[in-house]
């Protein structure tokens, strides 16, 4: 099993990037799958561009906490469930090091500029489309 799940990191390193589809609105999204890329995310940016983001994908489904520490950009978060709907988004601001948790078992989070979700009515029930679960 422990081989299984590092291929499938691997994997998904090798990717790098995939488009989603949310709510019939596409989205460009970077892959962190491993911890070193789940820990440093979005972390000594000072953009992002419009309709990208970051898709942090994780190996089991659990109650998931995001941090903006070192991270310069205002961020929109949202928690994806096994089924790839959309548990809740919430707006985080910068170097805030408050936990922003999800509000259920997550499997994903995808971080986006802030307000991003709600500038193309997503909400939370939506389905995630393109996520390799």
């Amino acid at each position: 099993m422990k081989l299984l799940f590092e291929n499938w990191r691997q994997y998904l390193k090798e990717q790098g990037v995939l488009r989603l589809n949310i709510a019939g609105t596409p989205l460009r999204v970077e892959i962190a799958s491993d911890e070193e890329d789940i820990s440093k995310g979005l972390m000594h940016r000072d953009e992002l561009d419009a309709n990208s983001g970051m898709l942090f994908m994780f190996p089991d489904s659990a109650e998931r906490s995001f941090w903006m520490k070192n991270t310069n950009i205002p961020l929109s978060i949202a928690y994806i469930d096994d089924a790839g709907e959309i548990l809740n988004i919430e707006d985080m601001e910068p170097h805030d090091l408050s936990g922003i948790p999800s509000r259920g078992p997550a499997r994903c989070a995808i971080e986006t500029n802030r307000g991003w979700f709600k500038d193309n009515g997503i909400r939370p029930g939506d389905a995630v489309e393109g996520i390799p679960l």
